[in-house]
């Protein structure tokens, strides 16, 4: 199984059920990571009205992208798994698509970054109810605080769209 590592743990959670939760953070992991550079992305190469603003804005929300990275692969080790988090692992397994090089204008730049955001968020309240069906009350707490950030963020984003 991809990022599969049995590493000794005392977490009393039954090898399977730490396997498929270790698959599913895996998946988030790449996704928040992809997410993360898309974001970096957008924060380099947005031009417009509103840069400084949105320049800002792209920043902090990498930078808050970023400590979800470190908190998901940090639960996969502690599950006693392999975090599969490099730029090539998480480029390879992410579902997001990849970002258009010919968007550079603010407000259409903010539109592919909702986009974005907003498939992070279906996919991070679906890992919340698989954790929980699951029975793995950690995680989908894990995901529940990344929701929440998530959202907030979507929020923060689609002000600027909207009038």
């Amino acid at each position: 199984m991809k990022g599969i590592a049995s590493f000794t743990t005392a977490i009393d959670l039954p090898e399977r059920l730490r396997e498929r939760m270790i698959e599913l953070l895996n998946q988030q992991l790449a996704d928040t990571f992809d997410l993360y550079s898309q974001t970096k992305q957008a924060h380099w190469s947005v031009k417009g009205a509103q840069f400084m603003q949105l320049h800002l804005l792209f920043d902090k929300l990498a930078e808050e992208g970023f400590e979800s990275i470190d908190t998901i692969a940090e639960r996969i080790t502690a599950l006693g798994g392999m975090a599969t988090g490099t730029v090539r692992m998480a480029s390879a397994a992410s579902r997001l698509p990849e970002w258009p090089l010919d968007i550079v204008d603010s407000m259409p730049v903010v539109e592919e970054l909702v986009v974005r955001y907003g498939d992070v968020a279906a996919s991070t309240r679906e890992a919340i109810k698989i954790a929980a069906d699951a029975g793995d009350a950690d995680t989908a707490d894990l995901f529940t605080v990344q929701s929440r950030a998530i959202d907030k963020a979507l929020w923060f984003l689609q002000a600027h769209l909207q009038a």
